[in-house]
């Protein structure tokens, strides 16, 4: 046959012969034929055409190569495989090596994951050969050599899930809350003391001696610094954590992997919450505390927001980062399955929190937990990719956020309704204007968020207007709470009209006004940086107000103070007129003369008597008020004692005239400091 001689011309007959050869090599294996079969074949590869008259012997060396390479590789799997098998708790004889760490000892590891590369590589090799007819004798070596190679990855396993626990709970880090508390930058505030809020906000805010209010402070939502960081595990375990994780992956154990990691890391982050205060609650066992130590919980979820976010979820996230790699897919779950049940609790508590009674005192503290968790949620959605969880966040911030608004509308609701009918006795600040000032000046300090959250609607504008007597150009750009506040004051100043009836003394109503509007001026105005450097105690209400609201409110407190001289002294002084009383020897003058000083003395001693146990707290506007008041009376009563004097000298004149002006100076000094003096003291001496 032509076709079986004919060779390739010039010097290319060797490239020829070396192609046809390689293909018949290569039509060899793909056919995967047993060794009977194979020869048969050769024989007619030969004689078909004389360029594969050698096929056989090339063949044959390269089975017996392959068969070398093939018995190399077993014998390393073998030698594997039974590394494998003493480092088995369940199988091994040697119970010391079976219950000890492999990774205690660096040559040990080495060996086993040398170990475990070689199974991993043998399975690799038996996964690409195509696999031989079951029922022929190839097939049934094949499938024996599949299954020890699975038992031996599937030991190893195990044995890598134990050795990844065990790293992982053993290099841990410990959490020091007391250094992390210490790098947090607490803002107080102050905050009228003294009671808990009832219902009527009748009970909150006790009057010091000197007629002060007594302060506690409201640690608002503390910040961390920006280079807080901790080391959650140890550095030096990463890389073997790393060495653990890739072969668990390469063989097919990721799902194991990331079990066992992330259920450890989130049993350490369990732990964590716990030393950071953070109690496992239900929404039922929440609203069952009482507010004093609710609201410790809810001071301690604050700072465990920030932390947990900043310093303990940033930190898992490092880690999953190095001990993954660029397994990307693999390293999102694991963190996301790490972080869900540390955000979860705290969420949960969130939300038992937002569904809470409303009461005006939780305000300041729900909006601390809005604040923190606004702040931490897009740091939150740079690292959880978990939607779930996200929206499990966003959720409780709109619950948190409408708790706030709840709660600040009960505030005005126990304003509004607040009717009680017990006058302070002294004429002194009432408790009400003392606790909704403070609560209002505090709030100042929470602007942002409130105005976020509050609206200001057209029937709020039309009161404001009223409010403004209706001038529009200082409702133009005032913001939400700003409105809100000037309204509630509004309703304050007409609460306090109300309670000044109480009083059927117009004098003490007097005094009780002056008191209460000259107690809202300083509360708006804040302290006298000359007395007072400590300025951040205060909040600027009258950046809310405007400075006409404080010039129309010193205005009636004048006018209170003008009316109180004039309800208390006007008697009195009518006793120190000349009409009615004639010369010095009309016997009927004289007797005139003595009525007047005996009804001048009994309405003087009168109003020291009541008016020693008024009290007008602040001190210069007691001294303003007596000052007043002596300008008044003392001229006058020195006038007429000058005049009539002369018409009384005797044995019994004292009997009359009681006091000198300079008596009468001191006794005023008297006056207002919420105590009633003792009269006759003074009076013994002048005589």
């Amino acid at each position: 046959m032509a076709a079986t001689t004919t060779t390739d011309g010039g010097g290319g007959g060797g490239g020829g012969e070396d192609r046809v050869l390689a293909t018949a090599q290569q039509i060899l294996k793909s056919l995967n034929t047993p060794k009977d079969v194979r020869e048969d074949m050769l024989l007619i590869f030969s004689s078909f055409d004389n360029r594969l008259s050698n096929i056989t012997d090339i063949v044959h060396r390269d089975d017996d190569g392959a068969a070398a390479i093939a018995a190399e590789e077993l014998e390393r799997f073998e030698a594997a495989e039974k590394l494998i098998l003493r480092w088995d708790s369940s199988l091994s004889s040697d119970p010391h090596s079976a219950s000890s760490l492999l990774l205690d000892s660096a040559d040990d590891a080495a060996d086993y994951f040398s170990a475990v590369d070689d199974v991993i590589h043998w399975m690799e090799q038996l996964n690409l050969a195509p696999p031989p007819p079951p029922s022929s004798s190839a097939g049934n070596r094949h499938r024996i050599e599949m299954d020890r190679t699975e038992n031996a990855i599937q030991l190893a396993m195990t044995r890598l899930e134990d050795e990844l626990r065990h790293l992982l709970v053993r290099n841990t880090v410990p959490l020091d809350a007391e250094s992390l508390h210490g790098s947090i930058r607490r803002v107080s505030l102050s905050f009228t003391d003294g009671g808990t809020v009832d219902e009527n906000l009748e009970s909150f805010g006790e009057v010091n001696d000197q007629g002060g209010d007594s302060q506690r402070f409201h640690e608002r939502g503390a910040s961390l610094g920006d280079d807080i960081s901790v080391d959650l595990l140890r550095a030096d375990a990463v890389a073997e954590l790393r060495e653990i994780a890739d072969r668990m992956v390469r063989s097919g154990y990721e799902k194991e992997c990331l079990q066992v990691y992330s259920s450890v890391r989130r049993d350490v982050l369990d732990e964590y919450l716990s030393i950071l205060g953070v109690e496992k609650l239900s929404i039922e066992e929440v609203q069952r505390v009482e507010w004093k130590s609710l609201d410790e919980k809810m001071k301690k979820w604050i700072q465990a927001v920030k932390i947990s976010v900043r310093v303990l979820l940033t930190g898992e996230k490092r880690i999953c980062d190095s001990v993954f790699g660029e397994l990307d897919e693999i390293r999102e779950i694991c963190f996301n399955e790490t972080a869900k049940g540390c955000v979860m609790q705290l969420l949960n508590f969130g939300e038992a929190v937002a569904i809470c009674k409303r009461s005006p005192e939780k305000l300041f503290r729900i909006l601390d937990m809005y604040e923190a968790l606004k702040d931490a949620l897009p740091e939150l959605e740079n690292m959880i990719t978990d939607g779930f969880v996200i929206d499990e966040a966003n959720g409780v911030l709109k619950m948190l956020g409408e708790a706030v608004k709840g709660t600040f509308a009960e505030f005005e609701n126990c304003l509004r309704n607040e009717s009680s009918k017990k006058p302070v006795i002294t004429g002194d600040v009432h408790p009400l204007p003392r606790y909704v000032m403070n609560y209002l000046k505090l709030l100042v300090d929470y602007g942002e968020p409130m105005d976020s959250l509050l609206v200001i609607s057209d029937e709020d504008l039309i009161r404001l207007q009223d409010s403004f007597g209706g001038n529009s150009s200082q409702t133009e750009n005032i913001s939400p709470l700003g409105c809100r506040m000037v309204l509630l004051i509004s309703e304050l100043e007409s609460n306090l009209e109300e309670k000044s009836k109480l009083y059927e003394d117009s004098a003490l109503q007097c005094i009780f006004l002056m008191n209460n509007i000259h107690y809202l001026v300083r509360k708006v105005k804040g302290p006298d940086p000359r007395k007072d450097s400590d300025l951040r105690k205060y909040s600027d209400l009258q950046n809310v107000l405007g400075d006409d609201w404080v010039r129309k409110r010193r205005g009636q407190v004048r006018q209170y103070a003008t009316g109180y001289l004039r309800a208390s002294w006007t008697k009195a002084l009518s006793c120190l007129k000349d009409e009615g009383i004639g010369g010095s020897s009309n016997n009927a003058s004289k007797m005139a003369l003595k009525e007047r000083f005996k009804n001048f003395n009994a309405c003087f001693e009168e109003i020291y008597r009541i008016q020693t146990a008024w009290k007008v707290p602040d001190p210069q506007l007691r001294e303003e008020l007596r000052i007043s008041i002596s300008e008044k009376v003392i001229p006058a009563y020195r006038s007429f004692v000058g005049r009539f004097r002369s018409q009384l000298e005797g044995r019994h004149a004292g009997k009359y005239i009681k006091y000198t002006p300079e008596d009468l100076e001191a006794y005023l000094s008297d006056l207002f400091e919420g105590s009633p003096a003792v009269l006759h003291h003074i009076r013994r001496k002048s005589q």
